[in-house]
């Protein structure tokens, strides 16, 4: 048993999915690559890349009546 049973129950999900993408990646169904942070477009709600990042996924900015311009 290992000596922290608590530590080992929340991390062993972690091992489970470690071993899961390795198996896919010698497979061949699966290829990893490296993403920088600042060109991740799922990062779309990080403040500083908002604009970036929702031009990358297309979505357009549309102007509603009576919003304020916030800063």
């Amino acid at each position: 048993m290992t000596e922290n049973p608590v530590f080992h129950d929340k991390s062993k999900h972690i091992e489970i999915r470690y071993h899961f993408i390795q198996d896919m990646v010698m497979k061949g169904a699966v290829k990893l690559e490296y993403v920088a942070t600042d060109k991740q477009v799922a990062n779309v709600l990080a403040k500083t890349k908002f604009k970036y990042f929702r031009e990358k996924l297309g979505v357009i900015e549309k102007d509603v009546p009576g919003k304020r311009e916030q800063h």
